[in-house]
């Protein structure tokens, strides 16, 4: 089996359990900055940077600076919150200061909440409408072209003639875009735009149904896409202890934050939280394993932290043998995460990642 291309997580929220103010530790750009380095160091191949309390282009940018040309960050990039062509030019500048090939944004469609916040009014399906219009002009922006567009939501003319400067760092090709969406919409956009699919942690009979789709509507197009799992790990030397950090995050997280979290279930629309929701049924249990649907997958996480919620809990060759049914699935591609991330990935760097990658002793 080939080795996959496994990545770690980088943001400013950072501590034992970061969603409550007690569990958070102080984080300033000499931290961030060391954070990355010891992911670098350490053998991942880069780092996703969340929409989290800082905007992705500086924190990425700070950590870029310290790392070598191999460590790839992947950016968090809401589409529509700037201009396509803006976006284009600060890829491509990305490039010009640190080198190419190195930068890939990760398609963040976020909630029509959210986005209205932001000042767009777009409804569910209306979102992967301006997405799919958005990414294919940035694809084409950063990969060298000039032209012209006329679409729904954008007009342009001559757009890319003030970037000939910067794209021939590019040689042609556009900034990777990796995307997750679990609805119909959603996976209709990645099949027809995006290079990795991305989804969070289920069980794997569930996961294999929707891979399944993707590859059907990729197919669609004349495309295959690589396919990515974002998970939450908690590794431990042995099941029980790996299973006790999992019971003390529940212990710690106040009544507040879980409500916070859970409250109104019918006022989000985004199928990928509902499949999740849909794991824990929005009940905080006594013990973490009460929630066990599939051998050491926890759907936990998102009892108390916004976004991928789905953490495999165990051994270290349970985790491995849990990572490996997601590859026999297809996917070539892991996020990865634990808390605290600087200490966290230290652990799974020394234990994890050389069974993945094949250079276990």
């Amino acid at each position: 089996m080939p080795s996959p291309e496994i990545l770690w997580y980088i943001i400013p929220r950072e501590g034992a359990y970061p969603w409550e103010p007690e569990g958070r530790r102080g984080v300033d750009l000499a931290y961030l900055q060391q954070l990355g380095v010891a992911v670098d160091r350490l053998g991942y191949d880069g780092a996703l940077f969340a929409t989290d309390l800082y905007d992705v282009w500086p924190l990425a940018s700070a950590v870029a600076a310290v790392t070598r040309p191999s460590f790839k960050p992947l950016l968090a990039v809401h589409p529509g919150l700037i201009s396509p062509t803006v976006l284009a030019k600060m890829a491509l500048s990305f490039a010009h200061l640190f080198g190419p090939d190195r930068l890939r944004f990760n398609v963040v469609n976020g909630s029509t909440e959210a986005l209205r916040q932001a000042g767009l009014q777009l409804e569910h399906d209306e979102r992967y409408e301006l997405s799919a219009e958005y990414w294919s002009i940035v694809k084409r922006l950063t990969a060298g072209e000039v032209f012209d567009h006329k679409g729904r939501f954008y007009e342009l003319t001559q757009a890319g003639a003030g970037l000939r400067e910067l794209t021939p760092i590019q040689g042609g090709v556009h900034t990777p875009l990796w995307f997750g969406g679990s609805s119909a919409p959603g996976i209709e956009m990645a099949a027809e735009h995006v290079d990795v699919y991305l989804t969070w942690g289920e069980p794997p009979h569930l996961l294999k149904e929707k891979l399944e789709r993707v590859r059907e509507r990729a197919a669609h197009y004349g495309r295959e896409l690589r396919l990515g799992l974002r998970l939450h790990l908690i590794v431990r030397d042995t099941e029980q202890e790996a299973w006790a950090a999992a019971d003390r995050l529940l212990d710690v997280t106040s009544q507040a934050t879980y409500t916070r979290m859970l409250g109104d279930p019918e006022g989000k629309d985004g199928e990928g939280w509902a499949r999740q929701f849909r794991q824990h049924g929005g009940r905080v249990p006594e013990h973490a394993r009460e929630l066990v649907k599939h051998p050491n997958l926890w759907p936990g996480m998102s009892l108390f932290r916004p976004g991928p919620g789905t953490a495999v809990v165990g051994s270290t060759a349970q985790v491995v043998e849990r990572l490996g049914e997601f590859q026999d699935l297809g996917v070539d591609t892991f996020i990865l995460s634990g808390n605290p991330l600087l200490e966290e990935s230290y652990r799974i760097a020394e234990t994890v990642l050389p069974a993945l990658r094949g250079t276990a002793r």
